[in-house]
């Protein structure tokens, strides 16, 4: 579904300051005429990319934005990561297009789809499916920790999705609740995010980044009077300084706390549905 342009992309609608044939009414004549047809098109003259009106920004960083954006013809709002091609050298530019052509092969129904790719000589815009509940660190900002049934609820879709990326051999190597070299590493990253949801806070932590190694490196994390053993059974299958002794993801699926209350849905590897060709809806 993903597609590339090279082609000029379109830009913020122009409109001359006045209509051919305007004419002069009361009240104000062709200046009050204008006010009402720009008042009704408002909407049309907002910047636009491709087939999408481009709205507010909902993130940033040094070298991208994103801004929702909404389908001119279908009103389906996406999210549009627009990247500055300018401000990232060759090494920097080929982890991207990496990136760019991993996202367009995976399908799962917890991580983000790519939907399109248009790009021009300066600029990288990727068009995604807009998540609208927002990052996970900002929630534990905003309502502290979870229960043990949401927080399970949660990390059962994490590592479903990391599970299907490794059947691919896709590696995340990134993942942290504020989005904190091999499988091993997920599987301790994941770890670290169980115990944050849970908690509240990191298993590990410190005032300056050696302190914070040094408690790394000794593997020691407080485990919190509310946790049920359950949960901390299973954080000892993630949190372990030798990464040949970490549990895998398959291993993980089937731990006892993973499947609380989902005794008849036990957590399985994601299989992506075969295309049915000969359904009538695809001719």
């Amino acid at each position: 579904m993903s597609s590339s342009a090279r082609s000029p992309l379109p830009t913020v609608n122009e409109r001359d300051a006045e209509q051919p044939g305007a004419v002069e009414g009361k009240g104000g004549g062709k200046a009050s005429m204008l006010r009402g047809r720009n008042a009704g098109t408002a909407a049309e003259e907002q910047p636009h990319i491709g087939n999408y009106r481009l709205l507010k920004t909902i993130g940033k960083g040094n070298f991208a934005k994103v801004k929702l954006a909404r389908h001119v013809l279908t009103g389906k709002e996406v999210a549009v990561k627009i990247i500055d091609k300018t401000q990232l050298n060759s090494s920097s530019l080929q982890k991207l297009f990496r990136e760019v052509r991993i996202m367009k092969v995976l399908n799962h129904p917890n991580i983000v789809k790519l939907f399109e790719v248009i790009e021009t000589e300066k600029t990288l815009y990727l068009v995604m499916e807009y998540a609208s509940g927002g990052e996970v660190f900002d929630y534990l900002v905003a309502h502290g920790r979870m229960k043990e049934k949401e927080a399970r609820a949660k990390f059962r879709q994490i590592v479903s999705a990391v599970q299907y990326c490794h059947q691919k051999f896709i590696v995340h190597r990134d993942l942290k609740g504020k989005k904190y070299d091999g499988p091993e590493v997920d599987v301790w990253s994941l770890g670290v995010i169980l115990y944050t949801l849970v908690s509240g806070s990191l298993p590990f932590d410190g005032q300056n980044l050696k302190e914070l190694r040094e408690r790394v490196l000794r593997g020691k994390y407080r485990i919190p009077f509310y946790m049920s053993t359950d949960c901390e059974n299973l954080l000892k299958k993630f949190l372990i300084l030798n990464p040949t002794k970490r549990g895998t993801l398959e291993q993980i699926m089937k731990d006892r706390w993973m499947n609380v209350g989902h005794e008849d849905d036990e957590l399985k590897p994601y299989m992506e549905p075969v295309p049915d060709y000969k359904d009538p809806r695809r001719t």
